[in-house]
């Protein structure tokens, strides 16, 4: 296997990307097309088969290809003409609401179980696995890798299996198998569209408010930083005695609610204080809106699971990151500073008064 290079350390021209051919299963979603494009702008491979069930929603690099396929069902060794040398697991249901328990663990679960099955069949060694900090459950005590996982949702319970099938994979064969496991916090950046991107717009807006919940710990990162954190981490496993390494990926230390919000409105140039308003009534107002929203068949973003998880902290530590010496390429203020630069229109244009 070639030597892996990040940021820090160049590849030189002439040398041969580790990767030929990259496969991303779920790469058209918001972390995948992130990574295949980092892949290629890193020179960490020479082609890219994003796979996935819908397809990419812009033109892709010439350099890229998409295979429509389904993780919940056997995946064809076909996809790719050459047996792909790098295999990410990408693909997961996680919005949370939306979708019923057992969607969570067909995606997650099976198609962890079909990704594993092609790897097996197509000899490839060297496989990356997005899991998901949810596996921890909500603390406000931190904890780090060496935790032990309670997930109390089927989003992050299916997580954790789905590592468990992973993780046996790379067992079946671990003198010629490589496997990161990497769980990330809330990841946001350009095109993200979720609960990050409701906070910019909420706070630039104007219509943001704490609900008690201050100093909750939110735990998360940038898409770009968890992209050089992987290829960090590839360059971990690129040694005789390490052949499978899991990390968690959030800012360390985990910012708080309010640091999050004072950093979001600094970059948006929002000088309005930010107003609060008792939790309960909060919650109160979700269930109504949740009620009234499925009377009336339609979609709206207030519902009871958000309005709980407002107070409830993620606490979680990268303290494999920290003591292995990793070096962050962004600060939380620089990260949205990078995002509003790269797609502005996430950021709501500041209104003159």
């Amino acid at each position: 296997m070639s030597r892996v290079y990040v940021r820090s350390e160049p590849m030189p021209e002439d040398a041969p990307t580790p990767f030929p051919t990259a496969v991303l299963f779920g790469g058209t979603g918001f972390i995948g097309s992130h990574f295949a494009s980092y892949l290629l702008e890193h020179r960490l491979a020479d082609r890219v088969v994003l796979v996935d069930i819908r397809p990419p929603t812009s033109e892709l690099d010439r350099r890229m290809s998409f295979v429509e396929a389904d993780v919940r069902r056997e995946l064809p060794v076909s996809i790719t003409a050459q047996p792909p040398s790098l295999i990410a697991n990408l693909a997961a249901v996680h919005r949370e609401p939306g979708h019923e328990a057992r969607e969570y663990f067909e995606t997650n679960v099976l198609g962890a179980e079909n990704v594993c099955q092609y790897a097996a069949a197509i000899a490839c060694d060297t496989m990356i696995f997005t899991s998901s900090i949810s596996v921890y459950g909500p603390t406000e005590h931190e904890k780090d890798e060496t935790s032990l996982p309670v997930p109390t949702t089927p989003y992050g319970g299916s997580k954790l299996v789905a590592e468990r099938v992973h993780a046996s994979w790379q067992q079946a064969a671990p003198d010629r198998r490589r496997l990161l496991t990497v769980r990330p916090g809330v990841v946001f950046g350009p095109g993200e569209g979720g609960n990050v991107t409701r906070l910019v717009r909420a706070v630039s807006g104007g219509y943001f408010v704490f609900c008690g919940n201050h100093h909750v710990r939110k735990a998360g990162g940038y898409v770009k930083e968890l992209c050089h954190a992987i290829a960090w981490g590839l360059g971990a496993l690129d040694t005789p005695e390490q052949s499978n390494l899991l990390f968690n990926f959030t800012f360390d230390p985990t910012p708080r609610l309010d640091e999050f919000v004072a950093a979001v409105a600094d970059v948006a140039q929002v000088r309005r204080p930010v107003l609060s308003v008792p939790y309960p009534s909060i919650l109160a107002a979700s269930y109504f809106a949740h009620a009234a929203s499925r009377l009336l068949g339609i979609q709206q973003p207030l519902h009871p699971l958000r309005a709980r998880k407002l107070v409830l902290s993620n606490h979680i530590s990268s303290r494999v990151l920290r003591e292995r010496g990793y070096v962050r390429a962004y600060s939380l203020a620089s990260a949205l500073r990078d995002w509003k630069n790269s797609l502005p229109a996430d950021w709501p244009v500041k209104r003159r008064r």
